[in-house]
């Protein structure tokens, strides 16, 4: 399976002209000349964004982990850094970040890739930080019935940087401890100190 950029939203492309239309029009209803040089090609180029940055409906995050593979390695397997990019659902303006997965393996592990692309299928849609968390530690519980999951995101939000309160630069964490995560501290601390170093 391809990256998350080899995919299209196909509503989007279906809905087209009709999306043209409306960024048109919201560009004039802002007080744009629509008939500029610089804007005539605007809705175009941001129905073709659309295509791309919420390409994550046409994925079933679920199947994205893909093909598992039977391992007895019970010990802890972190992707951390995993650079994301999504659209708040409040505001539809972008924040983006890194999410750092841990997951201790019960005779199950998935390819390493395939979590960077969970990621990938999940935030490619309206989203909020706190869900992106719980869904990627949810799908991981569910497809790899694994001993135990972590899943921490941090993030930077635009909507909360250059409008609202207007603070560039602050970061929002999120964090969801799923099976052993949950009661053994030990596990907890090795994990952040991992994605810390």
């Amino acid at each position: 399976m391809a990256g998350m950029k080899d995919y299209v939203n196909h509503r989007v492309e279906e809905n087209r002209e009709a999306i043209e239309g409306h960024v048109r029009e919201i560009l004039r209803l802002i007080g744009e000349d629509v008939d500029r040089e610089g804007l005539l090609e605007t809705p175009a180029r941001v129905t073709r964004m659309y295509e791309e940055i919420f390409a994550g409906y046409q994925v079933d995050p679920r199947e994205v982990l893909g093909v598992t593979f039977d391992e007895k390695h019970e010990e802890l397997v972190i992707v951390k850094d995993i650079v994301y990019y999504s659209q708040c659902e409040h505001h539809m303006a972008p924040f983006f970040g890194k999410a750092h997965i841990g997951y201790i393996p019960s005779g199950k592990i998935a390819g390493l890739s395939k979590l960077a692309r969970l990621v990938e299928a999940v935030t490619r849609r309206l989203q909020v930080q706190e869900r992106i968390t719980s869904e990627i530690a949810d799908i991981m519980d569910e497809v790899l019935k694994p001993h135990g999951v972590m899943v921490v995101v941090e993030g930077e939000h635009l909507c909360m940087c250059s409008r609202g309160v207007k603070k560039p630069g602050s970061h929002t964490m999120t964090s969801a401890v799923r099976g052993l995560f949950r009661t053994d501290a030990a596990s907890r601390s090795e994990f952040l100190s991992l994605i810390k170093g």
